[in-house]
């Protein structure tokens, strides 16, 4: 399975990310890799939980895209 993560860059430094589809699903690291690195953990571990709780696993619909407009 695919999941969407937005990637935001922390004031303190590093970066941190959120899953839209998994409600309270966050992560962060140093480097933009680490962050990545941890955000699939973050995820498998969101997904064994529901799958132990016999809950439904969200599926992923999001599509995200930047759009450039004038400022």
């Amino acid at each position: 399975m695919e999941y969407s993560v937005i990637v935001h860059k922390a004031e303190e430094g590093g970066y941190w990310v959120e899953v839209p589809a998994l409600p309270g699903c966050y992560s962060q690291g140093e480097t933009l890799e680490e962050t990545l690195s941890n955000a699939k953990e973050a995820i498998e571990l969101y997904l064994e939980v529901l799958r132990e709780e016999r809950r439904a696993v969200p599926r992923d619909e999001e599509v995200v895209f930047k759009v450039n407009v004038a400022a």
